[in-house]
């Protein structure tokens, strides 16, 4: 008997465990789907944070008798109780609008293992059984695919917690026909890849996408001998150090990303901000309804006039109606120098009364206004139980 045979007969038991907890955890979000049938029976809303607020509680109270710290209980079933709404919110939104569809194509930037393909991936798992990837070289690509029916969805970050705003999504979004249909959040965790053996030392060139240049700035700043090159997306980064295959050479991008082109981690947690995060929209040639059942988000784009207070005049209106601004941006008009647009995002639902009276009354104030979407919130705010 060698020494290594206890270790190995305790990972495989390890390995025994985690496979029920995954068949638990399947069980509880087919759990999750009849009481989400449940209450569109009854038209309650998905979620209840006083329900929420005393499982957690329970949770934490039981695991005490395990010798489990209430701080990982809370953090554990606080990603579950998130996988449960949103699973939950996902179905009403497909009785409601009569998505009969079980597969659908995708366009998103870059080819496989872009972030953008990651979050494409995580919205098709929620959605579809199934769905066809269309890899972009560019934003303008993107929305060409679907306004043309080659693609039925596009999925494009609009925003990052570390390098703000992402414009030319924004300015996009001033053009097009097509409607915002979904959101959905995405941790980024920037991490130097490379195709061999090497270290941070004997790399020369980085490749990236503009944007994790931008978010791991600091982190950069430690090595002023390398040099940058950008490229359309991560994933493109990624090919290019797989096929130069040299220690000289690496990217930024994801783990999961790097698996696909076979290339190894050197360093991770990269990013400027500990929290690196990328809110992605979902584009479609149709609006939805989004059930009164489900927190909702409605984006808008508008024009005020150029008078003293025009923009706090339009604010008002949502103050007035007692509607939450969650986002205010704004963007140069094409054509117009000096003149901008405002995007708003307003958390409420288009069909409710109060966003219905807003919209008149910002109709007469302001010179042009412009519905994006209405569609589910899937920002799903953890309840803290104490």
């Amino acid at each position: 008997m060698t020494a290594e045979n206890p270790l190995l007969a305790l990972r495989e038991k390890i390995i025994a465990v985690d496979e029920q907890l995954l068949a638990l955890l399947g069980e509880r979000r087919l759990l999750a789907l009849d009481v989400a049938r449940a209450k569109m029976a009854t038209h309650r809303p998905i979620r209840d944070i006083d329900r929420e607020r005393d499982l957690l509680e329970h949770l934490i109270n039981q695991g005490k008798q395990h010798q489990l710290d209430g701080h990982f209980i809370t953090r554990l079933f606080q990603l579950i109780i998130e996988d449960s709404v949103l699973t939950q919110q996902a179905l009403l939104q497909k009785h409601l609008n009569n998505t009969k569809n079980q597969s659908a194509r995708i366009a998103f930037l870059g080819p496989k293992g872009s972030y953008s393909h990651l979050a494409a991936r995580t919205y098709a798992a929620r959605h579809f059984e199934q769905f066809i990837e269309h890899g972009c070289l560019k934003f303008h690509d993107i929305f060409s695919q679907v306004e043309t029916g080659q693609a039925d969805y596009a999925v494009l970050p609009i925003e990052n917690t570390s390098s703000g705003s992402i414009n030319d999504v924004y300015d996009l979004l001033q053009q097009t026909s097509l409607s915002i249909v979904g959101e959905l959040t995405l941790p980024i965790d920037h991490c130097v890849l490379v195709a061999g053996s090497t270290d941070l030392q004997q790399i020369e060139t980085v490749y990236s996408h503009p944007q994790p240049f931008q978010q791991c700035s600091h982190f950069l700043q430690r090595f002023p001998h390398w040099k940058i090159e950008y490229t359309e997306s991560t994933a493109a980064a990624m090919e290019k150090v797989a096929s130069l295959n040299s220690p000289t050479a690496a990217a930024l991008g994801s783990e999961a990303g790097g698996e696909l082109y076979n290339l190894q981690v050197l360093e991770r947690n990269l990013a400027n901000q500990k929290q690196n995060i990328t809110r992605f929209i979902v584009l479609a040639r149709k609006p939805v309804t989004v059930s009164q059942q489900v927190p909702a988000k409605t984006t808008l784009i508008m024009a005020t006039g150029q008078q003293a207070g025009a923009l706090v005049e339009a604010l008002l209106v949502l103050r007035n109606h007692h509607l939450i601004m969650s986002k205010l941006e704004s963007r140069p008009i094409h054509g117009n120098p000096w003149e901008e647009m405002f995007y708003l995002d307003i958390q409420g639902n288009l069909n409710a009364d109060e966003m219905q009276q807003a919209l008149k009354e910002l109709g007469d104030i302001t010179r042009s206004l412009k519905v994006l979407g209405c569609y589910p919130s899937e920002n799903v705010v953890p309840v803290d139980p104490q």
